[in-house]
């Protein structure tokens, strides 16, 4: 397959992100990558459980968390995982300006989440006292949902910039993984967040 071929595709096949050597080389490199950062996660979630209940005389996971706003925030990040796969849908079918917009409502959904995590990391610090030196289970509360709340702004920032540097390009084989791997990259926070929810917040509730 020509260079030209790969920028300016005649016919785009079923499946464009697996359709180059590179993009299969990026899809099988992504995995590996993924691997890692499920063993870091997993690590933060032990260092959790372990700690959870060294509080220090500070409020405990029963009188801190609130189930309201994290339930809105849970439904959030589950919507924008769907409309990363309406927009994956439409790459497929070589509709770029579909997959365009149903990236940006991604980017929306994503930054309305980071706004209130935000806001309930500000209500526990301002209102509570509950700090990251307030205890053993605030270093490790803040560590684990603050690192994913990393994962969330990075996610942001990559799909924005592909959105953003693609925007005159269209859609060809040589981007279409980017976009492809970006997606699954969003799928795999809203996965960490789903445990998030239930091992810190809902049993930290119950």
């Amino acid at each position: 397959m020509s260079h030209e071929d790969i920028l300016n595709p005649k016919v785009m096949p079923e499946e464009p992100e697996k359709a180059t050597l590179e993009g299969k080389n990026k899809f099988l490199g992504f995995w590996f990558f993924l691997g890692g950062e499920t063993v870091l996660f997993a690590s933060l979630f032990g260092t959790y459980l372990a700690l959870k209940n060294s509080n220090n005389g500070g409020p405990t996971s029963e009188e801190l968390f609130g189930l309201e706003l994290v339930f809105i925030m849970t439904m959030l990040l589950l919507t924008s995982s769907l409309t990363s796969v309406y927009a994956m849908y439409h790459m497929k079918n070589n509709e770029f300006k579909k997959m365009q917009i149903w990236l940006g409502i991604t980017v929306l959904l994503g930054l309305t989440f980071l706004g209130l995590e935000i806001y309930e990391f500000y209500e526990y610090i301002v209102h509570d006292g509950f700090t990251f030196r307030s205890s053993a289970f605030g270093s490790a509360f803040y560590t684990l949902v603050g690192f994913h709340g990393g994962h969330v702004l990075f996610g942001l920032l990559w799909i924005i910039t592909l959105m953003a540097r693609n925007a005159k390009r269209g859609l060809n084989l040589y981007n279409a993984p980017k976009f492809y791997i970006a997606s699954l990259y969003w799928h795999f926070i809203d996965v960490v967040w789903v445990f998030i929810f239930t091992v810190v917040y809902l049993m930290g509730v119950i």
